[in-house]
């Protein structure tokens, strides 16, 4: 089952960071504005790991929870590509609030695309009036969760793990024995019998507040059940999982912009010239070397972004085709998704370790906190082995077999 544990209000923003009125918002902007005061305290956060709470409030305050929520439910109806480049535009600063911000736009997306039209007036109106947070126990390799049919709905009983957003949230998944299907389904996270253990203690992204999630004899009314299990999704419906990837695609773009910027500002100010170059240099970008391998940077990020761009205008193409999206289609927009995913790894995890090679040995001092780009990125990206991804691009080179419709693809 695939439970989403639907959003707590965001602390109430103060006046300063107020979002602008509806009509005068620029999430770009906001985003913008929102990386900056991020990324001053980025490194200090990153050693501390804990609960993003005052971050996740910032993010709430910047207007920026409302943006997939369709005009007519009170949101700002952005499209995938606005979400995309804002996603990827927090990331630069902090990997761990990006990955927060999109999965919780995948779990309104969730709503969007499994909920029945009561479901979403309700679930969606409530997010952006209360200006709710989403967090999700929907890892669909845990099967720990079962949901036991009883009258008017289930019973939950079990854990879920690497419930990212969790802490702080509101969302869930668990298993139907019965069916032998995943169910998905919303709960509030404060709701009784259900407890969020802060458990993460990966290297990296460690303000992502992830935990497990454990339910104790919970109640699921069947009003709160958004994909009842056994029902075959329609080719609409499995998008979820492409803006799933969406999302792990630009917070990768957006760790390997951030260790790009991060590695040019220190040559720019800080990095000393190696004494044994041939040639008089009045600082380190003017080394040739230095210069080539910049090059060999940029060409990682250059076709990253553009595959990621044209990625998200297939989605929001798809989304456009509401019910009449074809499997074929919807195989298409999988494939673009793909490429650009595998592309945006190679980026970060690439720049995020090579940067100090350039840098040099002072730039791996603590308080630069260089290293969190790479440890960020290493992290997110065994989210699923890239291997995979490569076997269905290759798949679709050799015999135009597209990716089929799973969790992950």
């Amino acid at each position: 089952m695939h439970l989403a544990l639907h959003p707590v209000p965001a602390s109430p923003a103060s006046p300063a960071h107020e979002a602008p009125a509806a009509g005068r918002y620029d999430p770009i902007a906001a985003a913008t504005d929102l990386a900056a005061r991020l990324r001053a305290t980025a490194v200090e956060r990153d050693r501390a790991g804990g609960h993003a709470a005052s971050e996740r409030a910032s993010i709430g305050a910047a207007g920026l929870l409302a943006l997939s929520v369709p005009r007519e439910f009170g949101g700002q109806g952005a499209d995938w590509k606005t979400i995309a480049d804002v996603v990827r535009i927090v990331a630069r600063a902090d990997g761990a609030l990006a990955h927060l911000l999109g999965f919780h736009h995948l779990q309104v997306a969730t709503v969007r695309l499994l909920g029945s039209a009561r479901q979403q007036r309700r679930l969606l109106t409530d997010t952006a009036e209360r200006r709710l947070f989403w967090g999700n126990a929907v890892n669909p390799l845990d099967k720990r969760l079962v949901a036991t049919p009883t009258a008017g709905g289930y019973i939950l009983a079990g854990a879920k793990g690497f419930a990212s957003g969790a802490t702080g949230s509101d969302r869930v998944c668990a298993w139907d024995p019965l069916a032998s299907a995943a169910l998905v389904a919303v709960l509030p996270t404060n709701h009784p019998g259900i407890a969020v253990q802060a458990d993460w203690d990966a290297f990296g992204q460690r303000q992502t507040d992830s935990g497990t999630v454990t339910f104790a004899n919970v109640h699921l009314a069947e009003d709160d059940v958004l994909q009842p299990a056994g029902r075959v999704p329609t080719p609409r419906a499995t998008l979820r999982s492409q803006v799933a990837q969406l999302v792990m695609t630009n917070v990768y773009l957006g760790l390997a912009e951030g260790a790009f910027e991060a590695a040019r500002g220190y040559l720019r100010t800080d990095a000393r010239p190696w004494f044994a170059s041939s040639l008089d240099v009045a600082g380190a970008t003017d080394d040739p070397y230095v210069q080539h391998r910049f090059g060999q940077f940029r060409l990682l990020v250059r076709p990253a972004q553009a595959l990621a761009d044209a990625a998200a205008a297939e989605l929001d193409d798809a989304f456009a085709r509401g019910a009449h999206l074809t499997v074929r289609e919807r195989g298409e927009v999988a494939l673009a998704v793909a490429e650009a995913k595998v592309l945006a790894h190679k980026a970060a995890i690439e720049i995020g370790s090579q940067m100090f090679e350039l840098t040099g040995a002072r730039s791996t001092a603590a308080r630069h906190g260089f290293d969190r780009f790479w440890r960020n990125a290493r992290v997110q990206t065994l989210h699923d082995p890239v291997d995979y991804t490569l076997r269905d691009i290759g798949r679709h080179a050799l015999d135009g077999t597209l990716p089929e419709p799973t969790a992950y693809s």
